[in-house]
């Protein structure tokens, strides 16, 4: 499936460069080819030596455009970028060497503008070479242009494909550490051979289900996902005893908003690791709320046991490398110890839209 999410998105970006990619470049070549040579031919007495010259006149139009199109079907910026150097040099040397033939071509020595035929030869060399400087300079700049945006447009999507690529690993480290937190819970259910066993494996199926069928999607419904940490709550609270209380509150005002899967379990999945004791009393607050667009997500736990060392977590790192990707400057995940109280506390805002 998730092969299948990355050939559509890769087809989509294909598109994009073949359909609209094309029709810039043609709506660029319409306008210099119907604006911007005539302009410049116009700069010459072209109606003046098109009486005298015709096959010159006309030769040497049709050499500009070749000469434009040549830039284009070459893209020198592109064989620089390779550093095919040598290949750059051969066509800048044949187009000269055309242009300086296209100098010599010859005059009829009887014109009706009365100049000497030496000064004729000497504007029509300075304005072959005038037009070559102008045509050349704007080939290259729309090259230079498009050349910049094709490696703009590769530079996002390596960065999109080095985003994915984090997101999946991120994901597969919660994943395995989230199973084996509850197969923990699991285990001590049929040990002690609680009557909960049987309805505490129907709500494991169901996340493993949940798990397996949302592992390679974006974005779900906030209602599958608070469904999700319900049915966990739930079934670790199979194991718990009076001492603690748990308190899971939800409230929605936009079902339709959609969040990635499994972004809030990891802190939920803490609070129970950190927060429960089966002789002293304790208590576990989880809060998720959805209104403007905006998911609040709050828990509190008593610390009834301290976690090796003092780094963060693993879960919690990653869940806050993956909101960096996902919401890159809308989201705030604040993580606290309050030592008097005896509490961990995890506040996190996500604007949805």
């Amino acid at each position: 499936m998730l092969l299948k999410k990355r050939k559509n998105r890769n087809e989509k970006t294909s598109r994009w460069n073949i359909v609209i990619h094309p029709r810039i470049t043609l709506y660029v070549d319409l306008l210099f080819c119907l604006v911007i040579l005539p302009l410049i031919i116009m700069l010459v007495p072209i109606d003046k030596w098109f009486i005298n010259q015709p096959v010159f006149v006309v030769t040497l139009v049709i050499y500009f455009y070749l000469l434009y199109f040549t830039y284009r079907k070459v893209n020198i910026p592109s064989l620089f970028m390779r550093k095919k150097y040598g290949y750059i040099i051969l066509v800048l040397a044949v187009l000269m060497l055309v242009t300086e033939l296209m100098t010599h071509f010859p005059l009829p020595e009887k014109s009706n503008i009365k100049l000497p035929l030496e000064f004729r030869r000497h504007l029509h060399s300075q304005t072959v070479w005038f037009f070559f400087l102008i045509i050349s300079g704007f080939g290259l700049a729309i090259e230079v242009t498009f050349e910049l945006f094709r490696q703009m447009l590769a530079r996002q999507e390596m960065e999109a494909e080095k985003n994915r690529a984090e997101l999946a690993m991120y994901k597969a480290q919660i994943n395995p550490h989230f199973l084996f937190n509850t197969l923990n819970t699991l285990y001590g259910l049929v040990i002690t051979k609680s009557d909960q066993t049987e309805s505490a494996f129907v709500k494991f199926s169901n996340i493993l289900r949940y798990m397996y069928h949302n592992a390679s999607v974006e974005k779900i419904d906030i209602e599958s996902e608070m469904e999700y940490i319900r049915q966990y709550v739930e079934l670790q609270q199979l194991r718990l005893n009076h001492h603690t209380k748990v308190i899971f509150e939800s409230r929605m005002e936009q079902e339709s908003v959609k969040i990635p899967p499994m972004i809030l379990i990891t802190f939920v999945e803490n609070a129970f690791k950190y927060g429960t004791s089966s002789s002293e009393d304790c208590t576990i607050l989880i809060r998720i709320i959805v209104e403007d667009g905006t998911l609040l997500f709050r828990t509190r736990n008593s610390i009834m046991r301290e976690k090796e060392g003092d780094s963060l977590s693993i879960g919690i790192e990653n869940c806050r490398k993956r909101l960096r990707l996902l919401y890159p400057e809308r989201f705030t995940l604040i993580t606290e110890k309050d030592e008097k109280k005896r509490e961990f506390r995890t506040r996190l805002t996500i604007q949805l839209s």
